[in-house]
């Protein structure tokens, strides 16, 4: 491995000050057993020595020394990821890790979406306002009681209904629950359009778009104007098949240590008496 590595801006003096002791402290609570190496003679400071990070990072000593010796170098995000696996770094470490580095953590494509403990109780802990858990591809991957008995047990559909698009535009009855659907199809996709973007290089975008393009003009039409928004908090207007209307207020949730996951909250407004309505889905489920 040479000392070359690719262009990237250098961090300031007080962001390099912190990335070394960040990874000092890291490099020191990491014991060789836990890193997969031999446990070899006895050792006189606790943690890994530095040249087995580098070994492990796939880099040379010298260049993790420098890290370490907050040496003005410029440091490649390929290089920060190996260190974060090196190091057994978790989701909110990793991000820590880029961040002090000036860099942009890379976007991994991962298949599988865990859904944090922490955040399943968040959700089903709110008896009274529908809340769903959406991947990077608009899957709802967990939802609460309320949300199942507003919008349907995504559990007892098919499972590619459980995706956002794919629902609201392959699926006819999604046509009449809206009450404004030419709208809400063109605010929805025009987020999806804007919060997908860093994902564009990645095949399970593709597929989605090119599988929903073939089957509904609606959708070709409007992906093709290229618009984009923003998600901010707002209204759902809906028209429930037994209740009725019903008016929502939407929230979006982050999470920190799942940077890929977001949170959708949507409080009953007294329009339409929707409280009450969903008082009455609740009993009746």
């Amino acid at each position: 491995m040479t000392l070359q590595e690719p262009p990237a801006s250098a961090p300031p003096a007080l962001r390099r000050a912190e990335l070394a002791d960040f990874l000092r402290s890291r490099r020191q609570r990491l014991s060789p057993e836990a890193a997969g190496l031999p446990t070899g003679a006895r050792r006189r400071t606790p943690g890994l020595r530095r040249e087995e990070v580098a070994l492990l990072a796939e880099t040379s000593t010298t260049w993790y020394t420098w890290l370490e010796q907050q040496r003005d170098i410029r440091v490649s995000a390929p290089l920060l990821d190996r260190l974060a696996v090196a190091l057994r770094l978790d989701a909110g470490e990793r991000a820590h890790l880029f961040a002090l580095a000036g860099q942009p953590a890379p976007l991994r494509d991962v298949l599988h979406e865990d859904v944090p403990p922490s955040v399943l109780r968040f959700i089903h802990g709110l008896h009274d306002q529908p809340a769903t858990v959406l991947g990077r591809r608009w899957d709802d991957l967990a939802w609460n009681r309320a949300m199942a008995a507003v919008y349907g047990d995504f559990a007892e559909r098919p499972p590619e209904f459980r995706n956002v698009l794919r629902r609201l535009f392959l699926d006819p009855t999604r046509r009449s629950f809206h009450t404004d659907w030419p709208s809400a199809a063109a605010v929805l996709l025009a987020q999806f359009r804007s919060e997908s973007a860093p994902y564009l290089d990645e095949p399970w975008i593709t597929g989605l778009i090119d599988e929903i393009s073939a089957r509904c003009p609606e959708f070709r039409r409007l992906w093709a104007r290229h618009d984009v928004r923003a998600s901010p908090d707002g209204l759902k207007d809906i028209q429930h098949p037994t209740a009725g209307r019903m008016l929502f207020e939407h929230l979006i949730l982050h999470v920190p240590e799942a940077p890929h996951l977001r949170i959708v909250v949507s409080t009953p407004l007294p329009d339409f008496d929707t409280p009450a309505k969903l008082r009455r889905l609740l009993a009746d489920g």
